[in-house]
């Protein structure tokens, strides 16, 4: 999801607030955010790290052939010196990991991450990457400072012509993009783009846009650092006249698909990674198009960044995503240590076990991660109902309280999650900044008598012949909550189990199972009664992508006509009630806050409303996750976050990745 496209969807599980940077600032150290400088470094002792070189082999044998130039002629002027996580590598080797289909996000994941800007490796920030900046005019005016001499994978130069391209052709065609992107209209004006030189250009919003460089650093600011104007042109209407006869060629009936076909629609797309003649600036360039068996990607030789000792990254020669479609394959190849940093979809606690009981004879060691999702079941009762007796029963807190005691969180947690995680409401995590500890912890005690107490002070007393509770019309208090098939293999058993609870205290609820885009398409429809599903974004990301916390966003299964009203302008939906209005009042406000203190503490001020009103009915807090690493595969943080404003575990910095015999 788009961070703050507050309409907007992303149904995934996969479904920095610095307000300033140099433009000198060039160092990334991937155990933390720290930024140095832009020499290449010596040892502690004084001496050089390692004697390996400056290049790859395979690179040096090429500029002895002639077909390469010198790598000091490939590299910008100022390359970004990367600190690896644990040492200085050495060149060769290969990532074999995998991915669970066809996916060019799953793909970005893994090596596609590389734009103007990135998260720090340990989600804590933003920091340089292709670009530095300034910023000016209490956050309205944003600088970004380019690398002298940087090049495309094809050896073309990367330039502000590039951003411009992206900006104007791309973003501001309504053939290529029907709607403009919100976060480059805060306000909903777009941004005044202005190339100063060939590396240096400017972003001018008509009021302070205090999450700019978090967009930048996040799947929909990737475009800006993935459009070879050069290579790309050649597909664009505007620059090609005659591009119709290439779509006919193409056997296509619009220009805008060939061009997004040809890659136009960056590293997150799919088209990327079947066409190796696209130009990147990206560690590694396609060799073998991603089919339903695999992809390769060998060592870009225009690569703009090195290790402390000047030697050009990437170590690796190449990676290798295979395309494992079976989970017990998948699982069952993990197991037998094939694989260093593979999809997360296999690494449930369930099969935790396996995993670690295989590892010595695997050759592979388990590493944490610091998830950023938060609850593994939250009960989202739909409280814009189109049924307006349903509707106030929803919305009555007494009601949701009550439900919120009934179910036993301890019970569910051994019978579902492995003993793991702990009773928790949608919250922002223990670990964020953002926890708050009233919104976290309240009405998870189990207690069948409070449960009772909440829900006849609700005013349902009255009961039928099978002990359900009954509405003021008289009817029985029952509904149905859906869940989508395909996503958490949790569901199921937790929405059993909660079945029961509620039953015990004289509430009916039905379970459906729902697969497909009718789940999705009833849920934004508000025609739902309620749905379970995993809430996210409890770190940093928890004031970019509030949903969970206060009815905005696409997240925001529990009040859809209030989240459509705030995005749509009052367009759409429905206006909300006084506290949830005040939220996102206090939401505005932070949007175009410069000073980041302020910020968080208008955040706390949403966050204590969200307490007081109570939304949605949490169950479980999700504990740590892991991942699996060959025991010779090296650089590798430990822990590293994963989340789905994190494209894990790219941010970390594949590029130093190496293999030690």
């Amino acid at each position: 999801m788009s961070i703050g496209d507050l309409g907007a969807h992303r149904p995934t599980r996969r479904d920095v607030l610095r307000s300033a940077g140099g433009a000198v600032l060039a160092t990334t150290s991937l155990v933390g955010c720290d930024l140095l400088s832009t020499d290449p470094a010596s040892d502690r002792n004084g001496g050089p790290r390692g004697k390996k070189g400056k290049e790859a082999p395979e690179l040096a044998a090429q500029v002895k052939a002639g077909a390469l130039p010198p790598v000091k002629n490939r590299l910008p002027e100022e390359p970004l010196v990367v600190e690896p996580a644990q040492e200085v590598g050495v060149y060769g080797g290969t990532w074999n990991t995998f991915i669970q289909g066809i996916d060019g996000a799953s793909v970005y994941e893994n090596i596609g991450y590389d734009g103007l800007v990135r998260w720090a490796p340990d989600f804590t920030g933003i920091i340089p990457n292709v670009v530095s900046w300034d910023v000016a005019a209490e956050g309205k005016e944003y600088t970004l400072h380019l690398r002298k001499g940087m090049k495309w994978s094809d050896g073309k130069p990367f330039t502000t012509d590039d951003i411009a391209f992206a900006y104007v052709d791309v973003f501001s065609n309504k053939e290529l993009s029907p709607v403009f992107p919100q976060w480059l209209a805060p306000g909903g004006t777009p941004a005044k783009f202005e190339k100063v030189d060939d590396v240096t250009c400017r972003f001018t919003f008509a009021e302070p846009h205090a999450f700019f460089l978090e967009h930048l650093a996040s799947p929909e600011g990737n475009l800006l650092a993935a459009t070879p104007k050069h290579y790309l042109r050649q597909f664009h209407k505007t620059y090609t006249p005659d591009v119709d006869a290439l779509v006919k060629e193409a056997k296509l009936t619009k220009w805008s698909e060939l061009y997004f076909g040809k890659g136009g629609d960056g590293t997150s797309g799919l088209a990327i990674w079947q066409n190796p003649d696209l130009p990147v600036l990206l560690p590694w360039v396609v060799s073998t198009a991603l089919t339903k068996n695999r992809l390769v990607a060998k060592r870009n030789p225009y690569y703009w960044k090195t290790d402390p000792d000047g030697s050009q990254l990437p170590y690796l020669d190449q990676v290798v995503i295979e395309v494992v479609t079976s989970p017990e394959t998948a699982t069952l190849r993990a197991s037998n240590g094939e694989f260093s940093l593979p999809s997360t979809d296999v690494l449930t606690p369930a099969n935790k076990p396996v995993f670690a009981q295989n590892a010595e004879k695997g050759g592979y060691h388990l590493i944490d991660q610091l998830t950023s999702d938060i609850n593994g079941g939250v009960i989202c009762l739909n409280l814009t109902h189109q049924n307006r007796q349903l509707r106030e029963v929803f919305q009555n807190k007494d009601f949701r309280i009550g439900l919120s005691y009934a179910i036993n969180r301890s019970e569910l947690i051994k019978a579902v999650h492995q003993r793991q995680g702990e009773p928790y409401q949608s919250a922002p995590r223990p670990e964020s900044d953002f926890y708050d500890e009233q919104l976290a912890r309240q009405y998870t005690e189990y207690d069948v008598a409070k449960a009772n107490d909440h829900l006849d002070r609700a005013g349902y007393t009255e009961r039928d012949d099978s002990g359900f509770r009954l509405r003021p019309d008289g009817e029985r208090i029952t509904f149905t909550v859906e869940l989508p098939t395909g996503f958490d293999p949790s569901y199921p058993s937790t929405a059993e189990l909660i079945q029961g609870y509620w039953k015990a205290v004289g509430v009916e609820m039905k379970v459906k199972s729902q697969g497909g885009p009718l789940y999705w398409e009833r849920l934004f429809a508000n025609q739902h009664d309620a749905v379970i599903y995993s809430a996210e974004n409890g770190l940093r990301d928890a004031i970019l992508d509030p949903g969970w916390f206060f009815p905005v966003g696409g997240r925001c299964y529990y009040a859809r006509q209030w989240a459509d009203w705030y995005a749509t302008d009052g367009e759409a939906g429905e206006k909300p009630p006084a506290a949830p209005l005040e939220q996102m009042e206090l939401y505005d406000t932070i949007k175009t806050t410069a000073d980041d203190a302020e910020r968080r503490r208008l955040f706390g001020e949403i966050l204590r409303i969200s307490a007081d009103e109570f939304y949605t009915i949490g169950t479980v807090l999700i504990a740590g996750r892991y991942s699996i690493v060959q025991d010779t595969f090296r650089n590798v943080p430990e822990p590293i976050p994963e989340g789905s404003l994190y494209p894990d575990p790219a941010p970390v910095g594949p590029e130093q990745f190496y293999v030690r015999d």
